[in-house]
Formats: C-alpha cells, sequence, structure tokens
C-alpha cells in the first residue's frame, strides 16, 4: 500500500506521496527526520544554520541523511534532504552542499554505536547554560530523572573535532542516549527519530527547570532535591521500558505538525 493510502486509525499519520525514486522506508525515515527537524525549529532549538539531525539511511552502515548547509530547520523537507557519508560528504549525486565539519560528532557517534540511528546535536540556551555549570545537570525533576547517573560530559576543547577528540568523546558516550557537551550544548542519540527527539525535548525541558529553580534560588529560597533511594528508584522507573522511548509520543506529533506545517512531508 502507498505511504499515501494508509487509513488513519487515529494513531498512525497519514504520510505524503512518495516520489518514485525513493523506496518506501528511506522516505518513511526522510518524512521523520523533517518532521524532526521543523519541530526542533518550532521549539526555538536551532542556532541559525549550525546545528544538525542525523539519521542512518535504513539498511546503510556508510550513508546518513542530514540538512543541506545553508538551511533554516523550518525549511527542511523530506525530499531536500542530503544524503552524505560516513566523513559528511555528499554522495547523493546533487551537487548540493553539507557541513562536514558539523557532521563531525554525529559521524563520530554514528560509526561507534550501532544503535545511534538517530544523533541530535543542539546550543540552545538553555542546555549551554547548564553545560556550563560546574555541577551539570542536577536532579530537580522529573524530567531530569531520567537522566539521573545517565548522561555523558565532554569538555569543551576548542571548534575543530579531531580524530583524537572523536575517539574520547564516544569512549565517554559511552552506552549513554544523552550527553552534555561542556561550555558548548547537548546531544541525544536514538534508535529511532522520535527516540532521540523525546529524549532531547526530556533533558531541555530539565535544563530550562533548572535554571529556572536556581534564579528562583537567588531569591533566598532553599532547593529541594530528593533522597537518593527515590532519585534511584524513580530513574528505574523511567527507564524500565527496554523499547525505545517516543513510540507512542511521536504519532501525535506528526499528526498535529501535519495539519500546522503539513511541508515537511513533501
Amino acid at each position: 500500500m502507498d505511504d499515501a493510502a494508509r487509513p488513519d486509525d487515529g494513531t498512525a499519520p497519514a504520510y505524503a506521496a512518495r516520489p518514485a525514486h525513493i523506496g518506501e522506508a528511506e522516505w518513511r525515515a526522510r518524512v521523520d527526520l523533517a518532521a524532526c527537524y521543523r519541530l526542533a525549529g518550532r521549539h526555538g532549538w536551532d542556532d541559525l544554520i549550525y546545528t544538525h539531525v542525523s539519521l542512518r539511511l535504513p539498511g546503510r552502515d556508510d550513508a546518513f541523511l542530514i540538512n543541506p548547509f545553508g538551511l533554516a530547520f523550518a525549511e527542511i523537507s523530506a525530499s531536500n534532504l542530503l544524503v552524505v557519508d560516513t566523513r559528511g560528504q555528499v554522495i547523493d549525486g546533487t551537487g548540493r552542499r553539507a557541513n562536514p565539519s558539523g557532521f563531525a560528532i554525529h559521524g563520530a557517534v554514528h560509526r561507534a554505536r550501532s544503535d545511534a540511528h538517530c544523533v541530535i546535536h543542539l546550543h540552545t540556551t538553555a542546555g549551554i547554560a547548564v553545560s556550563a555549570l560546574a555541577e551539570g545537570l542536577l536532579p530537580l525533576s522529573q524530567h531530569a530523572l531520567r537522566f539521573w547517573h545517565d548522561i555523558a560530559y565532554h569538555d569543551y576543547q576548542g571548534l575543530a573535532l579531531g580524530a583524537q577528540e572523536q575517539a574520547q568523546l564516544v569512549a565517554e558516550l559511552g552506552d549513554h542516549r544523552a550527553m552534555i557537551l561542556r561550555n558548548h550544548g547537548t546531544l541525544t542519540c536514538g534508535r529511532t527519530v522520535a527516540e532521540a527527539y523525546v529524549l532531547m525535548h526530556t533533558l531541555e525541558k530539565a535544563c530550562a527547570i533548572q535554571l529556572a529553580a536556581l534564579a528562583a534560588a537567588q531569591g533566598g529560597g532553599g532547593l529541594h532535591v530528593p533522597p537518593a533511594e527515590v532519585l534511584e528508584r524513580s530513574h528505574a522507573q523511567l527507564t524500565a521500558d527496554s523499547e525505545p522511548e517516543g513510540a507512542l509520543e511521536w504519532p501525535a506529533l506528526l499528526r498535529g505538525l501535519l495539519r500546522e506545517d503539513p511541508g515537511f512531508a513533501r
């Protein structure tokens, strides 16, 4: 059945018609990735044209979808995404431009983690602010508890990300699905676009809540941190499901985006 003809049962959105030269699995991947870009842009998570979301091409370990260099998140659509190799070089024959240096972090994570199909790296105000705090992410909210003792850190070493730093970054990431890059930003990786997006949404909200709480505490109020046993139990509860996070949220997000900003799916 063509994607455009799929019935809408209220849980799954109807995808746009698929171009004949693109296979069904790749088109679905493109639609999901374009939706992620548009949703991120609507949240104000973009940084002009300088951050990225990448996705491994279905069935390939050496090819990835990413945004064309120079387009804003709000301009990304399923059909204008680029295909790049492990070095961030465009291999789709279109002659369009990617940002190889912007793909350096993404490529390192994709190469090191076979389960990291989607990688999101952002420079949000809240994320960078928390990354600049010596204590990093604090367990001040239920959102933050998703990452209690379950988030990696990487110290800032400058603009260039050479082979040595790439190796260091992926070693620090380990099997975590989220990382705070000190004085730089945040990163999440997921088995699906939905998982990477929902993890970033949770992390971004945790950072914003922390900044608000710290600001309020400056006015004379104290901060309350739950007991250690509560932190451990809550994190275990929040991560008990072994299935990729975001499976329930993603169809609803796509339905909303199709109503309000359908250009992503063309």
